[in-house]
C-alpha cells in the first residue's frame, strides 16, 4: 500500500527512488507526443529549403545611385541595398522598406526627378526652355530686343529599370521619359499641359564578356564618363541645367542596336547600328543649305530640312558607329570612336541617283589629377557628320547636277568638374566649326554653305562658355535627394556672311535656377 499512497502525491514532493513506479504512460499521450515530434520535425524541414532557396537566389550588392538617374560625375557611395525580406519591426520602429519592387525574379527601381526650372535670357531665342544654340537672334531683330524670363516642370523625368537575371545573363530593361514633347499652340495660356516624351527604352543583356542592347538610347557616339554602358549616370552630356545640354556637344537619342565586348574589366569595345538620317540643316537652330533651283523639291522628301512631320526621308543603310574604351582606375577614362555613314539621293531631272560616303571620329578623355577635381575633353572632327553636333551643322550640300559633297564640322566640349563636399561646380568650353562648301547652280549662282551673299542663319562657329553649380541638401537612396541648381553660360554665334551694317555676331547671357527633388530608390546590383 505504501508504493499506491506514495504514488497519489504530487510528481514535485515525490523522492527519486519512487519516480521509477510512476504509472506508464498511456497509448494516447505516445501518440500525442509523435505527432507533436512530427511537426517539429516538418517546420525544420520548411525551414531548411527556405534557407537554401535564399542561398541559390541572386545576391544582391551595393549600388550606385548614379546607375539609376543621377547625372553628376563625383558621386557619394549610397548605402547598401537591404535584402528583399520585409525588415522585422523594432522597438516601434517599422524600419525602412526595400529600395525595389520585387516581382517573380525581377527588381523594378523606379527612376526619375521632379525640377522646376527658371530660366532668364537677355534675348529671346523663341526656342522654350532648350537653347537652339545655332539660331539666337540679332541685335538688330525684334527677338534681339527683347529678354525672356519662364517658370517650367518640363524636364521632369519618370521612368523605371527592370534588373534579372536570367540563365546565367544578367537583364537590364531601362524606361525614361520627360515632358518635353511638341506643345499645343495655347499651352501656356492656361493649363500647361506639357506632352510626355520617349527619351529611352532599351533592354540590354550581357554574358561573360558579351553584351547585347536593342532600342532606343544615347548613341555610342555619346561620350562616356566610364567603360561603354548606355545607362546616363555612366555617360557625359554635362552638368548644365538646359536641356539641350552643352553647345558642342556630340550626342543623339535613337532607335539602334549594338554588341560590346569586354575582354577584361578595364577595357570595352562596342559596334552599334543607329538609325541614319540624311540632313541639311535646320533643326536645333541649325542653318539650311541652298539648293540649286532645280533641286528644291528634294528638301523635306530626300534631305530632312527639320520641318518633316513624318519620317519620309531615305536611308540606305544604318549609321555605322565603332567605340573602344579604357579605364585603367577609376580616376582615368580614354575613348576613341568613329562613324560611317552613307548619303544616297536621286535626281528626277536626269533620273540618275548619287552616293557618297560620310564620316567622323572622336576623341574623349576625362581625369582626375587630384582627387574630386576632373578635367575632361571630348573632340569631334569629319565630313558628313552634323547631324551628330545636335544638328547645328548640315551633313551635306548638293551640286548642280545632284550629286553629293560632305561637309566638314567639328566640335569640342572642354572642361572641369569638382566636388566640394555637397557642392558640385562645374565650367565647360563648347565650340563648334562649320566648314564652306560652295558649288555653281547652272544659272552661275553661288549654291551650298557658306558663300558670299549666304543667309546669315550658316553658321561658322558657334561658342559657349558655362559655369554652375549643384547644391545637395541631402541625398539618400531611402528617401530621395533634394537639390538646388544653378547654370550662367554667354553664347555666341558668327555666320560665314554679314551683309553690310549688320551685327557681325549674335550672343546671349543665359541664367537657369533649378530645383530638383530626385526619386528614392537604388537598383540591386545581380551577382551570377
Amino acid at each position: 500500500m505504501l508504493p499506491l499512497a506514495a504514488a497519489e502525491k504530487p510528481i514535485s514532493s515525490e523522492p527519486a527512488e519512487s519516480r521509477q513506479t510512476e504509472k506508464p504512460a498511456s497509448g494516447s499521450e505516445i501518440e500525442q507526443l509523435k505527432r507533436m515530434i512530427a511537426d517539429q520535425q516538418r517546420q525544420i524541414d520548411e525551414l531548411r529549403h527556405a534557407l537554401e532557396g535564399q542561398k541559390n537566389a541572386p545576391a544582391i550588392a551595393h549600388t550606385s545611385i548614379g546607375e539609376v538617374a543621377s547625372t553628376s560625375a563625383v558621386i557619394p557611395p549610397a548605402a547598401a541595398a537591404p535584402a528583399s525580406l520585409p525588415p522585422q519591426k523594432s522597438n516601434g520602429d517599422e524600419g525602412s522598406s526595400p529600395l525595389q519592387f520585387r516581382i517573380g525574379d525581377a527588381y523594378i527601381t523606379p527612376v526619375g526627378f521632379m525640377d522646376f526650372t527658371t530660366i532668364t535670357r537677355s534675348t529671346n531665342p523663341g526656342s522654350g526652355i532648350g537653347t537652339n544654340f545655332g539660331s539666337i537672334p540679332f541685335s538688330n531683330s525684334a527677338q534681339g530686343s527683347l529678354s525672356e524670363t519662364r517658370f517650367s516642370a518640363q524636364n521632369s523625368r519618370v521612368g523605371a529599370r527592370v534588373d534579372a537575371v536570367v540563365h546565367g545573363a544578367k537583364v537590364l530593361g531601362y524606361l525614361e521619359s520627360d515632358f518635353l514633347g511638341a506643345p499645343p499652340g495655347n499651352v501656356a495660356v492656361s493649363s500647361n499641359s506639357d506632352p510626355l516624351r520617349l527619351r529611352l527604352y532599351w533592354v540590354d543583356v550581357r554574358k561573360g564578356k558579351f553584351e547585347f542592347l536593342g532600342g532606343q538610347s544615347w548613341s555610342l557616339l555619346t561620350p562616356n564618363r566610364r567603360g561603354l554602358s548606355a545607362l546616363p549616370g555612366d555617360l557625359f552630356y554635362s552638368q548644365a541645367i538646359d536641356v539641350n545640354y552643352q553647345n558642342g556637344l556630340v550626342w543623339s537619342r535613337d532607335p539602334g542596336f549594338r554588341v560590346l565586348f569586354h575582354p577584361t574589366e578595364k577595357v570595352a569595345f562596342g559596334v552599334s547600328l543607329e538609325n541614319p538620317e540624311q540632313y541639311i540643316g535646320g533643326s536645333g537652330g541649325g542653318g539650311t543649305i541652298t539648293l540649286a533651283n532645280a533641286l528644291s523639291v528634294l528638301a523635306g522628301s530626300q534631305l530632312n530640312n527639320g520641318a518633316n512631320t513624318a519620317l519620309s526621308v531615305p536611308g540606305m543603310h544604318p549609321d555605322i558607329i565603332a567605340k573602344l574604351a579604357f579605364d585603367p582606375s577609376r580616376r582615368f577614362h580614354i575613348e576613341i570612336a568613329g562613324v560611317e555613314r552613307t548619303f544616297k539621293v536621286f535626281n528626277p531631272n536626269s533620273q540618275q541617283k548619287f552616293t557618297s560616303a560620310g564620316g567622323a571620329g572622336a576623341i574623349n578623355l576625362s581625369f582626375e589629377p587630384i582627387k574630386n577635381f576632373r578635367i575632361l575633353t571630348n573632340n569631334y572632327y569629319g565630313a558628313g557628320g552634323g547631324r551628330y553636333l545636335f544638328g547645328e551643322a548640315p551633313d551635306l550640300i548638293l551640286r548642280a547636277d545632284g550629286s553629293i559633297s560632305p561637309i566638314h564640322s567639328g566640335s569640342t566640349v572642354t572642361g572641369f568638374e569638382t566636388q566640394a563636399k555637397s557642392t558640385l561646380f562645374y565650367g565647360y568650353y563648347g565650340g563648334i566649326y562649320i566648314q564652306r562648301n560652295v558649288a555653281l547652280d547652272t544659272n552661275g549662282k553661288p549654291v551650298g554653305y557658306g558663300f558670299s551673299g549666304s543667309l546669315n542663319s550658316q553658321n561658322r562657329t558657334i561658342q559657349e562658355a558655362t559655369f554652375g553649380m549643384n547644391q545637395t541638401f541631402w541625398k539618400d537612396p531611402k528617401f530621395g535627394a533634394l537639390n538646388l541648381m544653378l547654370q550662367y553660360s554667354y553664347l555666341q554665334r558668327n555666320p560665314w556672311f554679314v551683309a553690310p551694317n549688320q551685327p557681325s555676331d549674335a550672343h546671349l547671357h543665359m541664367v537657369f535656377v533649378n530645383l530638383r527633388y530626385t526619386l528614392p530608390g537604388s537598383a540591386p546590383r545581380l551577382e551570377h
